[in-house]
């Protein structure tokens, strides 16, 4: 699993012109899913993300977490996290997993990103076509990737 954590003070998704997720301070997890993953993935990189000190305290130093803070959260699923660049100029999407394998995985993500953070998490809709806007705070972006646990 690879995702894009883009640290936010407001961050919506749309469908069809209709807003399903809008959260003010927190995350805006882009979440890409490949053919390999599973459980273990899943469980290292939920808790990795709620507990990784990217929020700034009282001296505006990185160390608090979005747990510490109870910042909100937003899942978006994005395959294109996948994409293979080296060879032409059409990507090539061929490591994201399938929906028939992505979406049990997606929805688990979600399941134990509850869990761990202890709230209700807001998501975009699996295959849809959805319009993004955040307000990027500082800016903080970080890509992990569950297959490069260095």
């Amino acid at each position: 699993m690879k995702v894009v954590l883009q640290r936010v003070s407001k961050a919506s998704v749309t469908i069809n012109n209709k807003i399903v997720a809008e959260i003010n301070t927190g995350l805006l997890v882009l979440l890409g899913i490949e053919e390999a993953d599973n459980q273990e993935d899943i469980d290292w990189l939920t808790s990795k993300i709620v507990n990784l000190r990217i929020f700034g305290d009282e001296n505006q130093v990185m160390n608090l977490s979005l747990k510490d803070i109870d910042g909100e959260m937003i899942i978006v699923s994005q395959f294109t996290l996948h994409a293979l660049t080296k060879k032409g100029n059409r990507p090539s999407y061929i490591k994201a997993a399938k929906p028939e394998i992505a979406i049990p995985l997606y929805e688990k993500f979600i399941a134990k990103m509850e869990i761990e953070l202890g709230k209700k998490i807001q998501t975009g809709q699996f295959g849809a076509d959805m319009k993004v806007a955040l307000l990027n705070d500082g800016p903080v972006t970080i890509i992990i990737d569950s297959k490069n646990k260095e």
